[in-house]
């Protein structure tokens, strides 16, 4: 399975559960995450999008690192069989 298939799975179950999930572009402050998570409640968390088995590149482990310290919520989905625990833990925050 590719990134683009599972970043495309990510986004309608975000839909099905009444969020929405907005493409993640940052000019000039590369390797942030792919996309962002915006669910009913005001709840919120970055998601990069990796095919099976991939990890972050190091710049984007970087910005994931910050944006943790900044207290968000990172999470790499390279498993469709992720996307449910992914999106209850941003449900839950």
């Amino acid at each position: 399975m590719r990134e683009k298939d599972i970043e495309r799975k990510f986004v309608a179950e975000v839909k099905r559960r009444g969020g929405i999930c907005p493409k993640w572009v940052s000019p000039g402050f590369d390797g942030m995450p792919d996309r962002i998570a915006l669910l009913p409640g005001g709840k919120s968390g970055f998601v990069e999008a990796k095919a099976p088995g991939e990890k972050p590149r190091p710049l984007q482990a970087s910005r994931h690192a910050l944006l943790r310290r900044l207290g968000f919520r990172v999470y790499v989905l390279d498993d469709p069989a992720q996307i449910g625990g992914i999106i209850d833990e941003i449900q839950s925050t």
